[in-house]
């Protein structure tokens, strides 16, 4: 039996998970997710607990049997604590300003770069006092925050502001995650070497 397709599913006081007609749904304070699963995978809801059962041993259920288990917990953490992605700009002249939902960010290009807040995500530019309590490492960069009830949905829409400016290895300019390992290389010199 899958490790992680056996691990029973805690349901927190506020949230519900329910599973009816192939679809499994949470609710909980930061709203309503929903997910299909596919046959022959099952979701059992017992009293505040929650696990996920396989009808055959094919390989198929038994990738799809893990699967569905981590993706009904990740709603169900979603609809109650929600998923937060920390996004750090440096760069000369960087800048981040707040549009209504919607994100404006100067990048050092001709024109700034607007993005657009997908319904179920919103954006926030931290202050230098929630910077600081992050415990970053951070002095000058800014930083933002991409939260929401779905993982996948901020984890797509962080990537998409990432993609915006990649982070270079030399100077640490562009956009990275706060958990990202950036390898630095050290810069030419510009010496050459002298010659015997």
């Amino acid at each position: 039996m899958s490790r992680v397709g056996k691990t029973i599913i805690a349901i927190p006081s506020g949230v519900t998970l329910g599973f009816e007609n192939g679809v499994a749904t949470a609710t909980g304070p930061n709203g309503t997710l929903t997910q299909e699963i596919r046959k022959p995978i099952s979701v059992v809801v017992e009293g505040a607990e929650a696990r996920v059962e396989r009808g055959s041993d094919t390989n198929q259920a038994k990738a799809f049997h893990g699967l569905y288990n981590r993706l009904i917990q990740n709603m169900v953490t979603g609809v109650s604590k929600g998923f937060t992605k920390s996004l750090i700009l440096n760069g000369v002249g960087y800048k981040a300003v707040m549009q209504g939902n919607d994100l404006k960010l100067n990048l050092g290009k001709s024109h700034p770069d607007e993005v657009k807040a997908v319904e179920g995500t919103k954006f926030k530019i931290c202050t230098p006092q929630e910077v600081a309590a992050l415990n970053l490492g951070l002095s000058k960069e800014l930083v933002i925050q991409v939260s929401g009830a779905s993982k996948e949905l901020v984890g797509s829409v962080a990537s998409k502001i990432r993609g915006l400016r990649p982070v270079e290895p030399y100077h640490l300019y562009g956009i990275r995650y706060s958990d990202e390992r950036v390898i630095r290389k050290e810069s030419k010199s510009g010496a050459k070497g002298k010659k015997k």
